[in-house]
């Protein structure tokens, strides 16, 4: 299973997540997007741990990064890394990170690489 980013047709500009008008070159009025898969691999650029959580997530805090990819993309994912440091190589994985009464949410949880 991937998580796609979108490239302009007329600029080349990727766009993560999915954006009306190209944040390129200002135009795209008829949404002319290619969807690219986004890689795996990254860096850490940053951290933080949630305690607080909604009832419906079934644990007890959640650690969560901002990671800029191999093409460049910067991506929110799930961290599932003890110790997370500042700049570390990570490996993505899509997978359910949360359910509902009727739904699953997919999303990117990276470990250390």
């Amino acid at each position: 299973m991937d998580i796609y980013a979108y490239k302009c047709k007329k600029c080349g500009t990727l766009h993560y997540p999915y954006r009306m008008v190209c944040k390129g070159c200002k135009e795209n009025e008829h949404n002319e997007f290619d969807p690219v898969p986004l890689p795996k691999k990254g860096k850490l650029l940053t951290f933080t741990e949630l305690y607080n959580l909604p009832a419906d997530f079934m644990v007890s805090k959640l650690a969560l990064g901002i990671v800029e990819l191999e093409n460049g993309v910067r991506i929110t994912g799930q961290l599932d890394v003890g110790k997370p440091k500042l700049g570390m190589a990570v490996q993505g994985v899509v997978k359910v990170v949360r359910t509902g009464d009727f739904s699953r949410n997919y999303g990117m949880v990276f470990s250390k690489a």
